[in-house]
């Protein structure tokens, strides 16, 4: 059972070109469908990119 869900449905698309610019400025080759044969590392490099991104955002706008 999946407990990550979008809590706004319109925002996926933005969430999902999100994870895809992190998974290249990390080099992970991440694809549209089925990536259960990356690393536990290379996954979790896209989404500490993302968290790192999205604070340098927050930090920008204070």
């Amino acid at each position: 059972m999946s407990r990550n869900r979008v809590l706004v449905p319109q925002a996926k698309a933005g969430l999902n070109k999100f994870k895809m610019e992190a998974a290249k400025e990390v080099g992970v080759n991440l694809t549209d469908g089925y990536n259960g044969d990356l690393t536990s590392r290379e996954n979790g490099s896209v989404g500490g990119q993302m968290v790192k991104k999205m604070v340098e955002a927050y930090e920008n706008n204070l």
